[in-house]
């Protein structure tokens, strides 16, 4: 449903009374959570928004985000979990595993055959046709995927597990996934009865039998010879290995995997973490920014380090004074504090990324953001038509100022005209504009571009907000700006639609924060001042 982008139609703070509703409707979907995780699942005062979205083939579905991730969304009056749930909560839905080859088929919009099911020793779960079940990969019991059974156990078994198995609604790395911080999925170990004892023979008996239905936007079954090129390693627990090669230096693998902890913890502090951010959950510190800090064609597993557990790793940086971790809430921890002046994070060396992850990257939010190059253009209007055709122009041409000139120049010429360089012929032609973004093909429209506008407006009980309108057409993310602005100015943001606007969004900071917009868009992403507006209200020093 969501392997293609999605076009948002609105994105509002959800209302007292409709926050409780949602809290009665999780708790009558999802009966095994209790009512202290149905509370942490739908908090009492964080921010919680509801965001309105059309898919790519039409479906109206409502996103219900939480800390800038979505965490439920509702289709036809059916309310579904996303993977940032099912990460917190695995034992959400009955879940069904699969090798890590199926993932990619599945992101690109397929559907989920029988044959790529891996079978535990104490079998499938039960579940009816149509029960909602979530997809995890061999050896990591964290869901990334969730989909719909088009048969229940019993008839998948007589069907002697062939055929469609499950209908794919949303997974890891779909385009719901990357809405939110785009963090990994967290390493859970599987239970115990859902261990598999996998020969290399049976890996490779699987792997043959296995077949991926395309969804409609082309995705066909999973090539028979890419199935048996790509199999999976197999530890003899049967769980998946990662054997992507490193460093080694003589180290053992445990050694390996604490040096890539260390790297990856370092690097997170001094690269993604903010005191701004500060406390931070231990678990969001993880899946949200060391995970993120993992080399490509590397897997971080601290089931694999001499540690055994982030807890453990984390008291010894602790011991160390890089970091100060605290309970804040019963059985919770979060970093309170960060030396980011200890000589170990001062000292840390960044690792160049390699070509390869520079080309997946290129796609993600990390990218830096390059300001367009723009130029005005001018349009040929009917009235004029005559003037440019011996240029080679016609109605509709757009022309750059020189090159206006230069044809005006060669009519006067060859009309015997005099006073060529009048330039009441500019101000006859039609505006237009051109805007390049790095490494993209120029976009030509009509009109002047509009800049980016800043004002200041009221609410009640005289508060001010900031609203900026127009990023989108500067290559800007709303989303991302509302989310660096909420961080720095630590004031609650919100995205809503531009009324009388089609397809624009606006963003709102409570408080006049023109002084921060200003230093994100001159300062940082080093967009010219004449394409923005509304800077000359920004507070004066001393007052806010």
């Amino acid at each position: 449903m969501f392997a293609k982008a999605f076009r948002v139609k609105s994105n509002t703070a959800i209302k007292g009374s409709d926050r409780r509703k949602l809290r009665a409707d999780v708790t009558a979907a999802f009966t095994t959570l209790g009512t202290d995780q149905v509370s942490e699942l739908i908090p009492g005062k964080e921010e919680l928004n509801i965001v309105k979205l059309y898919s790519h083939k039409g479906d109206t579905v409502t996103v219900y985000a939480s800390g800038g991730n979505p965490i439920l969304f509702e289709l036809e009056k059916n309310l579904y979990p996303t993977v940032y749930t099912l990460w917190s909560y695995p034992d959400l839905l009955p879940t069904f595993t699969t090798w890590p080859l199926v993932l990619e088929k599945l992101v690109g919009g397929a559907d989920l055959m029988l044959p790529g099911l891996v079978v535990p020793p104490a079998g499938l779960p039960q579940v009816q046709k149509g029960d909602l079940c979530a997809i995890a990969l061999v050896g990591n019991r964290a869901p990334v995927a969730i989909g719909v059974a088009a048969l229940s156990t019993t008839e998948m078994l007589a069907a002697g597990l062939k055929g469609r198995g499950f209908l794919v609604l949303h997974t890891y790395q779909d385009h719901l996934w990357q809405s939110g911080d785009k963090s990994s999925p967290p390493s859970i170990a599987p239970s115990v009865q859902d261990t598999t004892d996998v020969s290399e023979e049976k890996v490779q008996e699987d792997m043959k039998g296995l077949a991926l239905q395309g969804a409609e936007d082309g995705k066909g079954e999973a090539n028979q010879a890419d199935g048996e090129k790509s199999l999976p390693e197999t530890s003899e627990d049967g769980s998946a290995q990662d054997l992507s090669p490193g460093p080694t230096d003589g180290k053992s693998k445990q050694e390996q995997m604490d040096d890539l902890l260390q790297q990856c913890f370092l690097q997170a502090l001094k690269c993604r973490v903010k005191k701004a951010d500060l406390p931070l959950l231990t678990s969001t510190f993880l899946g949200s920014h060391m995970f993120s800090c993992c080399p490509e064609g590397q897997q971080l597993d601290i089931k694999k380090s001499s540690y055994k557990k982030l807890s453990k790793f984390l008291q010894h940086m602790q011991q160390e004074e890089i970091v100060q971790v605290k309970e804040l809430s019963r059985g919770v921890e979060s970093i309170v504090a960060v030396d980011w002046k200890h000589p170990r994070i001062t000292s840390f060396i960044i690792p160049e990324p390699s070509l390869t992850s520079q080309t997946v990257q290129e796609g993600s939010r990390e990218q830096p953001y390059h300001p367009p190059d723009i130029k005005a253009l001018y349009c040929v209007p009917a009235s004029m038509t005559l003037l440019f055709q011996q240029s080679g122009y016609k109605k509709g041409s757009t022309l750059e100022a020189s090159e206006v000139r230069a044809s005006v120049i060669d009519y006067a010429k060859k009309n015997d005209l005099v006073d060529a360089n009048n330039k009441k012929c500019l101000e006859k032609l039609q505006p237009a504009h051109q805007v390049t973004f790095a490494g993209q093909e120029p976009i030509v429209k009509k009109g002047k571009i509009c800049p980016i506008d800043i004002t200041l407006g009221q609410r009640a009980y005289n508060k001010k907000v900031t609203v900026v309108r127009n990023l989108e057409a500067y290559g800007l993310d709303p989303f991302s700006v509302a989310t660096i602005l909420q961080q720095r100015c630590q004031a609650s943001t919100t995205v809503t639609p531009v009324s009388q606007a089609k397809d624009s969004l606006q963003v709102q900071i409570q408080g006049n924060q023109i002084h921060h917009l200003g230093q994100l868009l001159l300062e940082e992403y080093r967009l010219p001042r004449r394409y923005i507006q509304g800077l000359e209200k920004a507070p004066k020093p001393g007052k806010k």
